[in-house]
């Protein structure tokens, strides 16, 4: 009887954590939606501001230096305050940054309403609740899916922000926008459980030594890179996907150059790309991570980066660049869960939402740096630079992770 009793218990838990996993999806897309809607706007409302193409320009860099910064920042305030918390920090943030930008009738408020920013991580934060809830055998295929959420969110975002700014004005996307984020944060106030993890996890928390010091230490973020094969594979990821990082933050103007595209055609693009975002990551990493060790697709994926560089330095058209684009989310994708995953397992679990915060920072460390050296790039070498860089770098990237002996703890899921 008292089996039984604990059967039941265990599968209630289980089902419990896959509601909260489900919730979880569905506040990552909603963010992810809004995020993606103003991004579509933003040109347009600083246009009609009075502000050039310099000027917004450094309006995106201090979007992204706050992201940087913030990264790590809300990693600690999770691992701290646990994942429910994190969650509707990021989610109140964003209501107060749709308020400032629906106020934004001058530049100085603008510049204001990017401050928020700083503790927008609903990404990072959707990825600590996941790592809490799931076995490390698991973990992978479940932050895999999370590529679905950042492809709906792509898709709908970049299409209700046009539909609804050229119907209805341009504020209205920031006004559903705020709306919203304020139903974001009520359900991760209502459906997150406070503390995620499990008592046993929980206890350990409490021990260890990243429940120290402030929120704001830096040496407690340090102190995650010493741990083995940490700092190694943290390269790997800044570094593999970086050259295609410069080239996506140079595709506005790429694409009007080099591939000749109208802005609507330029939207059907990254719609493709939000289709192939979830079918590759919501369904393809989830498979193979089930069927191969993490060592082995973190070579892969560097290794078809690597081929996309190459595919990169031959095209000519935009056709070109559309058969790329497979080879090119597979990667992105790839790359980008099982580095995650890693990471989170080499450090202790009361480190995961620090260790996230890190790895979260490096799509705003290049949006931070990218438009200087992209600019540089393609107007001094053409479009074809960013290939050859990206295939000389993670040809380099291969050759040592073939020869390196990265300490991993890997656990193939069966």
């Amino acid at each position: 009887m008292k089996s039984e009793t604990q059967g039941e218990s265990k599968h209630m838990g289980e089902l419990k954590r896959g509601q909260v996993i489900l919730v979880t999806y569905l506040i990552a897309t909603i963010e992810l939606t809004f995020v993606f809607m103003q991004l579509g706007v933003m040109p347009y409302l600083a246009k009609s501001l009075g502000l050039d193409s310099v000027g917004f320009g450094y309006l995106q860099t201090t979007f992204g230096v706050l992201q940087l910064v913030g990264g790590p920042i809300f990693g600690r305030f999770a691992d701290q305050f646990g994942t429910r918390a994190a969650l509707i920090l990021s989610c109140a943030s964003g209501s107060v940054f749709f308020l400032l930008l629906s106020i934004s009738t001058s530049i100085p408020i603008l510049f204001l309403s990017r401050l928020p920013a700083v503790f927008m991580h609903g990404l990072p934060g959707a990825q600590k609740v996941i790592t809490d809830l799931t076995a490390p055998s698991q973990r992978a295929d479940a932050l895999g899916k999370l590529g679905l959420c950042f492809g709906i969110g792509i898709i709908i975002g970049s299409a209700l922000g046009g539909i609804l700014s050229t119907k209805f004005g341009i504020f209205t996307p920031i006004y559903v926008g705020l709306v919203g984020s304020l139903i974001n944060t009520m359900i991760a106030m209502v459906w997150i459980p406070s503390p995620a993890k499990s008592k046993s996890e929980h206890g350990e928390a409490e021990h260890s030594t990243s429940q120290s010091g402030s929120v704001f230490s830096i040496r407690e973020i340090l102190r995650l890179m010493k741990f083995p094969g940490v700092m190694e594979i943290f390269l790997v990821k800044v570094f593999s996907g970086f050259p295609i990082g410069l080239f996506l933050i140079m595709f506005s103007i790429i694409s009007m150059d080099f591939f000749g595209l109208e802005a609507v055609e330029s939207g059907y693009l990254m719609s493709y790309f939000g289709v192939l975002q979830m079918v590759v990551q919501g369904l393809v990493v989830g498979k193979l991570s089930k069927h191969c060790t993490e060592r082995t697709l973190l070579r892969l994926s560097v290794l078809v980066f690597a081929g996309v560089g190459l595919g990169m330095a031959l095209m000519r058209t935009v056709w070109h660049y559309c058969i790329i684009a497979l080879p090119l989310v597979f990667a992105f994708s790839m790359l980008g869960t099982i580095t995650d995953s890693i990471l989170t397992k080499a450090v202790p679990s009361s480190d995961t939402g620090t260790m996230l915060g890190i790895c979260a920072s490096v799509q705003p460390l290049t949006r931070t740096v990218g438009p200087t050296i992209g600019g540089v790039l393609y107007k001094r070498f053409g479009v074809h630079s960013f290939g050859y860089l990206q295939l000389i770098v993670n040809i380099v990237l291969f050759v040592y992770l073939l020869k390196s002996k990265i300490p991993l703890r890997e656990q193939k899921a069966h």
